[in-house]
């Protein structure tokens, strides 16, 4: 089967204008109005400097097939999953290529109520649209463009998720890494009791500080240096189209993704006890942990967006929480958000009197884990084959990878979706040499 570069398993990315061009940008605006069977799309962008091109001409491939776009402009993806349902549109399309270089661009859609469009659930149909050349014929009415500004409406949406009147005066490092929440802070600010500390504030299309990934050690310190030199209660890093957010204690400490789930569930159960929370399987020892004494129940879920809203939905959750970052909100239309980490973080700091680094060091103490470890390997499948060999006197469950579990110690290894990669993750029941004796033992046979 033919394929267009760009077209990846959750979104389309790829370089502008290669891979990625307004000619394929405005036969994807046609095809999807008419897979949709569209009367209204939203669309908006990140700050990269082909964005604005292809929205354009993906909004002239929309009205084109008679749909009306609302075109609410410079945004973060979340802003998308919001604005879809709020103006009961059809569908929703961010451009953005997230934490890419600047020479990368990509589309993210939704359905109609933000329904995640992935590769198996609609963009695989629009790839074999735009092959065979199935455009569909041209609207007899052309549909409208509006240009809408929706951040107004955006965060009086995020009222319903946290309480300004609990939050202490923090003050907060927040490093937007020049991509898009600037603006969204700002509207924020006058509602919160908090100093914030702006770097790298404003959007710019060249992203001269480096690319807005936190994930990348060499990223993270410039949000450490503002930490220490205004002696913070903490710091917030955001990706580019702010649908995630890192964070870092007082002492400049980076945060795993782990633990953050593990203090949204305590957060959320606080205020509503007995409800779900869905976790991946890579870690979950201190997930569950936490969710049993709130008194949650906790429901674990293959990882990847669309498995987590799906099990969401399946299950009712309330929250839905990925070691990767990605924290899914029920009230959010079960989508991913990087403002409402922030709020209830600062907000539960508040609640419990506790600096990000004690709540963290709790749980740091009972579930000690290695973080997300990587390898690059010729045939990572062999590899996992061995691996379930070797470790085949534990407790074992295929639902994402391989998972193995002992009474002290458990890891996790999976493959890469998009590379030839076997991803890692170790953790014990607070024995830290134990975890990294293990780990150590697990790298050495994936490396052999």
């Amino acid at each position: 089967m033919a394929k267009i570069p760009g077209f990846k398993a959750y979104d389309i990315r790829g370089k502008v204008p290669s891979e990625l061009n307004e000619e394929l940008a405005y036969k994807i605006g046609r095809t999807f109005a008419v897979l949709q069977s569209a009367k209204k799309v939203v669309i908006g962008y990140d700050v990269r400097e082909s964005s604005t091109k292809l929205a354009n001409a993906l909004a002239e491939g929309l009205t084109d097939a008679g749909a009306e776009v609302i075109n609410i402009g410079l945004c973060g993806t979340e802003m998308i999953y919001f604005g879809t349902p709020y103006f009961e549109a059809d569908g929703g399309i961010m451009i953005t290529a997230s934490h890419n270089p600047p020479e990368y661009n990509g589309l993210k859609f939704v359905k109609k109520g933000s329904v995640p469009m992935g590769y198996n659930s609609g963009l695989d149909k629009i790839e074999q649209m735009i092959l065979n050349d199935e455009l569909g014929e041209k609207a007899s009415a052309k549909g409208e463009t509006r240009r809408v500004n929706l951040m107004n409406e955006f965060i009086a949406h995020l009222d319903k998720f946290y309480n300004p009147e609990k939050i202490k005066p923090l003050k907060v490092v927040v490093n937007a890494g020049n991509g898009c929440v600037g603006p969204a802070l700002s509207a924020i600010e006058p509602k919160l009791p908090i100093e914030m500390v702006k770097v790298f504030f404003e959007p710019d299309a060249d992203f001269p500080n480096g690319v807005p990934n936190p994930l990348l050690p060499e990223n993270r310190a410039s949000t450490i240096k503002a930490i220490k030199e205004s002696k913070a209660d903490l710091g917030v890093a955001w990706d580019g189209d702010y649908d995630r957010c890192f964070f870092f204690d007082e002492k400049g400490n980076f945060i795993e993704g782990y633990y953050i789930v593990g203090l949204l569930a305590k957060s959320i159960l606080k205020a509503h006890p007995g409800e779900k929370i869905v976790h991946d399987p890579r870690l979950v020892w201190n997930t569950r942990e936490i969710v049993k004494a709130a008194g949650g129940e906790a429901v674990q879920s293959k990882s990847g967006h669309a498995f987590i809203k799906q099990k969401m939905r399946e299950v009712n959750a309330i929250y839905g929480g990925e070691m990767s970052a990605h924290h899914y909100f029920r009230e959010n239309y079960y989508s991913d958000s990087g403002m409402i980490p922030f709020l209830l973080i600062m907000q539960l700091m508040s609640e419990e009197n506790k600096s990000l680094f004690e709540l963290v060091n709790e749980m740091v103490k009972s579930f000690p884990c290695s973080g997300e470890i990587n390898t690059k390997l010729e045939n990572p499948q062999s590899k996992l084959e061995e691996i379930k060999t070797k470790y085949s006197d534990g407790k074992m469950e295929l639902i994402d990878g391989v998972s193995v579990e002992y009474d002290n110690w458990r890891f996790n290894v999976r493959l890469s979706n998009t590379e030839p990669l076997i991803r890692l993750n170790v953790e014990s029941r607070g024995d830290r040499a134990l975890m990294e004796e293990k780990t150590k033992e697990l790298l050495n046979l994936i490396r052999s």
